[in-house]
């Protein structure tokens, strides 16, 4: 469990931009740990973390990209039922709000790797190590 960068990326909603984003990182030898897309009318929102973040700004900067960074909780927990329940109740019990999340596991995985955005990493952080 750790405090950790994600870079969220504004692009406008159309076919090819992931696909694009993608080749950037691949070329720069950027491996993404985490990704997750929310779409508008006009522009889409990519979140990432990465294997190496100030080489992925480096790479979104020299396209012209908006990207703004974001202090994450990154957890690698039990892929159980109940899981994510326990998390949220520890962080709700010591009043950290949980602005958003994503994850995924295969259901045959013992292990799955959760991003939470909170309002506070720290104070989480130290909720969820105790």
């Amino acid at each position: 469990m750790e405090i950790t960068q994600q870079l969220a990326l504004f692009l406008d909603n159309r076919p090819g931009m992931l696909a694009r984003v993608c080749d950037a990182l691949s070329t720069a030898k950027v491996n993404i740990y985490a990704i997750s897309t929310s779409d508008t009318v006009d522009h889409s929102v990519i979140r990432l973390v990465v294997s190496d973040t100030r080489r992925a700004l480096e790479v979104f900067e020299a396209h012209g990209t908006l990207v703004v960074e974001d202090d994450v909780l990154m957890l690698e927990g039990d892929n159980k039922s109940g899981s994510l329940a326990r998390i949220a109740h520890k962080l709700a019990d010591a009043k950290v709000n949980i602005e958003y999340c994503y994850c995924a596991t295969s259901p045959s995985a013992k292990k799955g790797l959760l991003i939470l955005r909170v309002s506070n990493p720290q104070k989480a952080l130290k909720v969820l190590n105790s």
